[in-house]
């Protein structure tokens, strides 16, 4: 469906490329499409361009501050990374993150599935990690479900890591206990409604920057309520609602230490026919935008 056109009511997205805009930027959007390794089967390659795509559905304003964040930003589209699966796709997926961090004082990564947490973590040479997820992330092997494991064993303190969302009868006891024994920071998903939003970012900036360094947000959509997220193979009814995972991702970006981030889990190709879940994903590109304005 073509959408509208008023000169008053600007729309989202649609940012210079990377290579256009000279300067130092304060956020700049990179697709990493992958998708090969998935425990569950997936087409979350084929969710960049719709995320991208369901941006123009929404304004960059901000009503109470009258604020409109293509004004108030410099941010630029820095394309997809091509085959960004297995080690050579992860080195360049590292690399151009690298790149795009000595102008970028942000990198939004457009999953893609949720193995893009470790080469564009590393990219950014995040020394604390921040997960919004359902689910630990730390199975063996080489998988969408093995990121925050990766990440430790590729030297990532574990005492700087904050998982917020985990689930009951989303997980195991064995991960359970490889959390504990690492001394990884839970926030169960009952934990955020008891203590707050804003209680729980304060916890996860102070854990994940404890002793300096950058943060990298993980935001797997998927720690969202199935319902308003039936586009990730793995949500569960009774996760996050919407507005709470936008809550988080505005409270934890404006942290300025935190410098990238990615969006992962959501497959374009199983969402439903209004596209709940994408209009989700753009929606949270936004509210990482929303977070570097105050």
């Amino acid at each position: 469906m073509s959408l509208s056109h008023d000169p008053f009511w600007p729309r989202a997205g649609g940012w210079p490329a990377f290579d256009d805009l000279a300067g130092d930027l304060d956020a700049a959007l990179l697709g990493v499409p992958a998708w090969r390794t998935s425990l569950s089967p997936t087409g979350a390659h084929e969710t960049p361009a719709a995320v991208r795509a369901a941006l123009a559905r929404y304004s960059p304003t901000l009503v109470g501050e009258a604020l409109d964040l293509n004004e108030a930003l410099r941010i630029v589209d820095a394309g997809d990374i091509v085959e960004p699966d297995g080690a050579e796709g992860e080195a360049r997926t590292r690399a151009r993150v690298r790149e795009l961090r000595e102008r970028a004082g942000l990198v939004i990564a457009l999953g893609g599935d949720n193995s893009v947490t470790v080469a564009v973590a590393q990219g950014s040479a995040a020394a604390g990690l921040v997960t919004l997820d359902a689910h630990f992330d730390l199975r063996d092997g080489v998988s969408n479900g093995s990121p925050v494991r990766r990440l430790v064993e590729g030297g990532l303190d574990p005492r700087r890591i904050v998982q917020i969302g985990i689930a009951d009868f989303a997980n195991s006891v064995a991960y359970a206990r490889r959390a504990a024994e690492w001394g990884i920071t839970v926030i169960t998903l009952d934990e955020v409604r008891r203590r707050g939003i804003d209680n729980v970012v304060a916890t996860a900036l102070e854990v994940a920057g404890a002793g300096g360094g950058s943060i990298h947000l993980d935001v797997d959509v998927d720690v969202c309520d199935r319902a308003v997220a039936p586009g990730c193979p793995a949500s569960v009814p009774g996760g996050l609602a919407a507005w709470e995972l936008r809550a988080l991702v505005r409270g934890i970006a404006r942290e300025p230490r935190v410098v990238s981030a990615d969006i992962a889990e959501v497959d374009a190709t199983a969402d439903t026919d209004d596209q709940r879940t994408v209009r989700l994903a753009a929606l949270c590109v936004l509210e990482l935008l929303a977070g570097r304005v105050g």
